[in-house]
């Protein structure tokens, strides 16, 4: 239960649910290792940049647990509530961000979302035009390590909303 001071009243919220899993505890090695590969792949990036794409991919991936950590993550490295509220409708927001990072969340949907089977020529192409080709390779392995994180979040039905910024690092 929570109260509104403003009007005093009592507002009572949908239960928590519980995880399904502790993979972390129960595949230590595996989470060390995820670990360790997020750190190789955010290395060189912009934080704000690598924040507003595990964001989108979470999004996407309807990871909770990650749209929460990652967005108070966004908040703690300088990035404004109006540009990630944004975010789930950035092609019609576009003016809020710049050609890079409008180019990056553009691969960061065609890397998540494979419904064809491949990232297009033109997303491709975009992305290349705006980053040199080894921050095109860390791009693409953060992209492709926030979705394990997602998939490991989903499947466990990991819990939102008591990450602390930098608890994961």
């Amino acid at each position: 239960m929570t109260t509104n001071d403003a009007t005093l009243t009592t507002v009572e919220y949908a239960p928590e649910h519980t995880p399904r899993l502790a993979w972390a505890e129960l595949a230590p090695e595996v989470f060390k290792a995820m670990i360790r590969l997020d750190a190789a792949a955010r290395k060189g990036l912009d934080p704000r940049l690598l924040e507003l794409v595990k964001i989108r991919a979470s999004q996407i991936n309807r990871c909770a647990l990650c749209v929460d950590m990652h967005s108070k993550d966004a908040l703690a490295a300088g990035e404004s509530v109006e540009r990630i509220i944004q975010l789930s409708a950035w092609e019609e927001s576009e003016h809020f961000y710049t050609g890079r990072e409008l180019a990056a969340l553009a691969l960061t949907e065609a890397v998540t979302v494979l419904t064809d089977g491949f990232v297009p020529d033109a997303v491709y192409e975009r992305a290349a035009g705006h980053f040199a080709e080894d921050e095109l390779a860390q791009l693409i392995a953060a992209i492709t390590v926030i979705n394990a994180w997602n998939r490991f979040g989903v499947t466990c039905r990991l819990v939102p909303g008591h990450y602390e910024p930098g608890q994961h690092t």
